[in-house]
């Protein structure tokens, strides 16, 4: 019985990890190829991952909420064929997947030591046959016969495999040989975990990973600094000893500055008891896991503000991106905000006469408002561009041809930027569909990183949300963003007169390094003139 190990594929768009949202299947259960058989949620969206192989399910490595790197093992599938005595007793339970830790990562995510290659020798199997390629599309891996070979792994110096031994599980033995090897450095993935042991004082040799082989995830270092508050906030709840000396406490694993953290006293203990021997004990104070204020005994008591927790999210998948995204935008880019408030009573009237006369075909307020944003972009190009910046540290600004139109939508999944491509060629009447299909896509969460990704400048109506006005944040590598408030009734001077209008207030976030006031300024009174004079402005454009 031979065992075939499916690595987490490249879902591409340079995606390195990605999150298991549900296993389709379990273990025992018989797959086809091509079967869908997880759905994995990476920074863009969530997809469901065929497997290239058939048969019935060794292993599942990983549970539902664990993340996976590109190349680590996903799925084991055994053929369910058993090898004839002949074949076990030849040796043929040498025969195991050859261990593909760290080997599909993208080098730049490489940050620390693989084990050493001298351990073990590959050979190629010259018995092992080829696989039918299913031709699977997904981007980054296919089905073909290559991903299914197996391998001779042997020992230097290792005894020989006794005859008729059972074939070891594929997980096991990938297991067994990363952690039999000795290593150089600590097993560290992606320079984002080595940063934060070092700002924080972990000394990541003194870590013992959870990530296969020994792997230290973030996760091992955010417990070491859990571990080290644990101490002292427990210690800061003890007070100081008796006799006025800070006792070092057991030196915690991983942390290599700081203080030392003095234990809290020993139940029972002079400082517990408050005197010499017979002396009266004093009523002990409640503490704050127990005390009513906090939720009762047990409970996560946060040191910093005394407060019970209700709950810890990781911030990881969407979240994850959305909280990269903009700290890069706003760390890198020099942005202003230019608003103004428009007379969108006109705008209104013209849908209402279009939606009497075609109620099909009528466009959406959105849509008509994208298309006077499309033709503002026309006259004022520098706002299509981004920022590209050689690795000599030399920038050049970037314009386009054509436009892609981004649009802020709020999902269950966080804050997402589907784009439609080549906007500027639609339509106020095919931007409206347009709109809709590529809006609830991305709320069901099935957009592909095509579709998340690309765009050069994006619309946010956060007028959806009932709020009047906002300075939206630039979604990088971007210039510019616009953000339209509510439309509501406001008291309004039309021709000397004081009236009631429709009005909503526009605003404009633009990087300065591309251009200056003038330019966003011209470009968001080109809109605001046409919400104004609808008629007139669908006329030119």
């Amino acid at each position: 019985m031979s065992i075939n190990v499916f690595n987490l594929p490249d879902l591409g768009e340079g995606l390195t990890e990605a999150d298991i949202l549900r296993w389709l299947v379990a273990e025992g259960d018989t797959v086809t190829m091509d079967q869908p058989i997880v759905e994995v949620e990476t920074a863009k969206s969530a997809v469901e991952v065929p497997t290239p192989f058939e048969g019935v399910v060794h292993t599942l490595h990983g549970a539902e909420g664990d993340t996976l790197l590109v190349g680590q093992p996903l799925i084991s599938v055994s053929d369910g064929i058993e090898a004839p005595e002949s074949a076990a007793g030849s040796g043929s339970d040498d025969y195991a997947p050859e261990p593909t830790h760290g080997a599909g990562y993208r080098e730049e995510e490489l940050a620390g030591t693989r084990p050493s290659a001298e351990l073990s020798v590959d050979e190629a199997d010259p018995e092992a046959g080829e696989d039918e390629s299913s031709g699977n599309v997904l981007i980054g891996y296919g089905t073909s016969a290559a991903g299914s070979s197996r391998r001779r792994r042997r020992k230097r110096g290792g005894p020989a495999a006794p005859d008729g031994a059972a074939p070891t599980g594929a997980a096991a033995h990938t297991h067994d040989a990363l952690t039999a090897a000795p290593r150089m450095a600590p097993t560290v993935v992606s320079p984002l975990v080595r940063k934060l042991a070092r700002e924080h004082g972990v000394d990541i040799t003194a870590l013992e990973g959870t990530g296969p082989g020994g792997l230290i995830m973030r996760r091992d270092v955010l417990a070491a600094l859990e571990q080290v508050e644990d101490q002292r906030s427990r210690a800061d709840a003890a007070g100081p000893a008796p006799t006025g000396l800070a006792t070092a406490g057991p030196a915690t694993p991983g942390l290599t500055t700081g203080a030392p953290v003095p234990p809290p006293p020993a139940p029972g203990g002079p400082a517990a008891q408050g005197g010499p021997a017979g002396a009266p004990k004093p009523p002990a104070a409640p503490s704050p896991s127990s005390s009513p204020e906090h939720g009762g005994a047990g409970q996560d008591v946060d040191p910093r503000t005394g407060l019970g927790v209700a709950v810890r999210e990781p911030v990881k998948g969407v979240r994850k991106t959305i909280a990269d995204a903009m700290t890069r935008s706003r760390g890198e880019i020099p942005e202003a905000t230019v608003w103004v408030d428009v007379d969108a009573t006109e705008l209104l009237r013209l849908r209402a006469e279009l939606k009497a006369a075609d109620p099909q075909t009528t466009p959406s307020l959105l849509a008509l408002i994208a298309r006077f944003t499309l033709a503002g972009l026309q006259r004022f190009p520098q706002l299509n561009a981004r920022i590209d910046t050689a690795p000599d540290g030399s920038r050049t600004i970037t314009r386009f041809q054509g436009i892609n139109l981004g649009l802020a939508v709020e999902s269950e999944r966080g804050l997402m930027v589907p784009n439609l491509c080549n906007a500027d060629r639609l339509s106020a009447v095919e931007l409206t569909g347009a709109m809709r299909e590529i809006i609830d896509v991305a709320r069901s969460g099935k957009a592909s990183p095509a579709q998340l990704s690309g765009s050069t400048f994006t619309l946010n109506n956060y007028g959806v949300f009932g709020t009047d006005g906002a300075t939206p944040i630039i979604n990088h590598p971007e210039v510019a963003i616009l953000g339209i408030g509510r439309i509501i009734d406001k008291p309004w001077v039309v021709n000397g007169e004081l009236a009631v209008r429709k009005v909503a207030t526009l605003s404009i976030a633009f990087d300065h390094r591309v251009c200056d006031g003038g330019a966003a300024g011209g470009f968001i009174r080109f809109v605001a003139d046409c919400i104004e004079n609808p008629s007139g402005a669908l006329a030119r454009i």
